[in-house]
């Protein structure tokens, strides 16, 4: 019988297949770190984000004594909530420090739930998560990302104003990259041979960067604009600043310079406003964190929940989010990518994570590497994220093949979640937004809670 894992959790790679094996990992959880301060915007920087998110990724290694296989990347669902730490500052120093002072509270929240996990324990967690729930929850979190990595798929193209794409030269360049790195990555997957089965999404990443560079070389020398699909910006803002120290070495903005500056303007009516648009979502985030873990742990084969334990997990999480947003501005969450890219690549070791880790502080520092990194096509990345995100949902599909759905209960349960998140039945409340995934799952659980409380009361 094959090895489920070819390296379990606490092994440790040879160093040069483990730097290799890291800087996988980073290319994978990239394109997402970065995005959420080019979307929250007001002058936030990628590299410090991607600096916040490995220190925060090392926290939480810290409270889960190296035994939890995930990176930590920068939160998309806590988006609305920065931008409302933004809306209300008088000013963008006074916002930064909002940024912190959220996070702070969404630490906070995950601190006093992991009290209570470590005096009542998780079995409540699990009576009211099973694989009805859990399941369907977690394929949500893939199939929730779909229309991104699509989206990725057409980035180099124009679209109606409905959203739909049009079929020009720029959409079928677009494609053909992003199938190129997609076939290319499940094929190494699939077929490869020792090492080059570990590390299917550099293959695929540089296939499709060297086809999307083929591409861009013939526009440029054809005078073709459609064909130019990398964008040089990032290496020619290098260059604008000449050869030098700079040119290779920059120091990131971090989100705690400038909150400082903001000090003297923060008061309690802001301090208000912040708790308000952070300590909801907190709990929203609690019931993801969940579904993550009890992903991960069905592809290790360790209950998380268990070993470390949920409120260790919880911790790390908390507090490595206060971490990450003290240099970068964003909270952190357990990354899908990177769960993806364990369970594609059979490799769980801790060890890689935490040379990931290392390596998203020390390359926020390389000015080239950054460049680099931001000049990869969306095409590209969204080759690789459909097989991401679909082995996430397939994750979720196989808890499910473990739940009796010739059950009603089950069927009810399963279905609601599905429908709801699928169908996009996200709501707000004030400025607190609830993703479709969330609402499902608090659906489910409202479900699954009355038809097994109706079971019990009839018996």
């Amino acid at each position: 019988m094959e090895k489920k894992l070819i390296y379990d959790v606490h092994e440790k790679p040879k160093f040069g297949k483990l730097l290799v094996f890291a800087i996988q990992q980073l290319l994978a959880i990239m394109a997402a770190t970065i995005a959420v301060p080019a979307i929250v915007g007001n002058e936030m920087s990628a590299s410090a984000a991607l600096f916040g998110a490995g220190v925060g990724t090392l926290v939480y290694q810290l409270f889960t004594k190296f035994r939890s296989p995930v990176f930590l990347g920068s939160s998309f669902v806590f988006i609305p909530s920065m931008l409302a730490a933004f809306a209300g500052a008088v000013s963008m120093q006074v916002g930064y420090l909002g940024l912190i002072v959220g996070a702070v509270f969404a630490g906070l929240v995950y601190v006093i739930i992991a009290l209570v996990v470590k005096f009542v324990g998780v079995g409540w967690i699990n009576k009211l998560m099973p694989a009805a729930v859990i399941g369907p929850t977690v394929a949500l979190i893939g199939l929730s990302f779909s229309s991104a990595a699509i989206n990725d798929v057409f980035s180099y193209g124009p679209k109606t104003d409905n959203g739909e794409f049009i079929m020009t030269a720029n959409i079928w360049v677009s494609f053909i990259c992003a199938i190129v790195t997609f076939i290319v990555v499940i094929l190494c997957s699939t077929y490869g041979k020792k090492m080059t089965k570990l590390i299917p999404f550099i293959i695929g990443i540089l296939s499709g960067y060297a086809v999307a560079l083929i591409f861009t070389v013939i526009g440029y020398a054809a005078g073709v604009d459609t064909l130019k699909i990398i964008d040089f910006a990032p290496f020619q803002a290098l260059a604008a600043d000449g050869v030098g120290l700079k040119t290779f070495l920059a120091v990131p903005e971090f989100t705690f310079i400038n909150a400082l500056k903001g000090v003297k303007d923060f008061d309690l009516s802001y301090l208000a406003t912040i708790a308000v648009a952070y300590v909801p979502v907190a709990f929203v985030v609690f019931a993801e964190h969940i579904a993550d873990h009890k992903n991960l742990s069905s592809i290790i084969d360790k209950d998380l929940l268990e070993n470390p334990g949920l409120h260790r997990t919880l911790l790390g999480d908390g507090v490595g989010s206060i971490a990450g947003a003290i240099f970068g501005g964003c909270p952190n969450t357990t990354y899908g990518e990177s769960v993806g890219c364990v369970a594609i690549t059979r490799n769980a070791s801790v060890a890689t994570i935490t040379t990931t880790a290392i390596l998203s502080i020390l390359i926020a520092f390389v000015s080239p590497f950054v460049a680099f990194l931001d000049s990869i096509p969306g095409c590209v990345m969204g080759g690789v994220c459909i097989t991401l995100y679909g082995f996430i949902a397939v994750s979720g599909l196989k808890m499910i093949q473990k739940v009796d759905l010739e059950d009603n209960a089950n069927l009810f349960t399963v279905s609601a979640i599905l429908i709801c998140g699928i169908g996009g039945t996200a709501m707000a409340i004030g400025k607190v937004a609830i993703s479709s995934t969330a609402c499902a799952l608090i659906l489910g659980i409202i479900v699954n809670i009355i038809l097994n409380k109706g079971r019990k009361n009839k018996q």
